[in-house]
């Protein structure tokens, strides 16, 4: 059965992976525009996220605008929209059952099997989340490569990796790494107090031979 120091360092990895998952679905720098061509001469910088856009400007002025409509959308952005809104809402619930099962609290069942088959659901579902955060960075990824070499996509309109994504894929990745450490809480049978019996036994019967 894992050790309490074990638990505690994968609860603490997935806390703070799904913290950066939050962070990535609420940054609008999910994609930048991009300067690649070499007659692009413009004073405005427009990035866009999950739930807005924004321009900025040489002055530092910024304007950001709501996305008007959900079904005027991409199906791609609906589909990250999606998961990492699973992602963010399963790692809260995998939160509340990892607490449980730790060692280090009292809440929840007082049986130490009971408490780390507990702490190991809650792996799953914290791996589950980061497995939903990892397939939407990765499919919003991989629609800015595809429009970037579309050669049918004007210079002017590519775009390229903006930072929101590259903190959904570190949030991912520490929760899949700390939700893989909390499922190393599987429970393992306690074989001496099973054997403690028989030994009993056969130490009596050779105290009368």
């Amino acid at each position: 059965m894992a050790n309490a120091g074990l638990q505690a360092l994968g609860l603490a990895l997935a806390v703070l992976g799904w913290l950066a998952l939050a962070l990535a679905t609420a940054l609008p720098q999910w994609r930048v525009s991009s300067y690649a061509g070499d007659s692009i001469i413009t004073a405005v910088a427009v990035y866009q996220g999950l739930w807005m856009s924004c321009a900025s400007q040489s002055t530092g002025q910024v304007q950001c605008k709501t996305y008007d409509s959900v079904l005027a959308l991409s199906a791609s952005l609906q589909a990250t929209r999606a998961l990492m809104v699973v992602a963010v809402v399963l790692g809260l619930v995998a939160l509340g059952i990892a607490i449980m099962g730790m060692k280090c609290t009292h809440c929840g069942s007082d049986d130490k099997v009971q408490k780390a088959r507990i702490a190991m659901t809650g792996g799953l579902v914290y791996v589950v989340a980061g497995l939903a955060g990892l397939v939407a960075c990765s499919w919003y990824g991989h629609q800015i490569v595809t429009d970037f070499y579309n050669p049918l996509v004007p210079m002017n309109a590519k775009y390229e990796f903006g930072s929101g994504i590259f903190v959904g894929w570190a949030g991912s990745a520490l929760t899949l790494l700390g939700g893989g450490l909390l499922s190393c809480s599987c429970p393992g049978k306690s074989g001496p107090r099973a054997q403690y019996p028989k030994s009993k036994a056969a130490s009596s019967n050779r105290e009368y031979v």
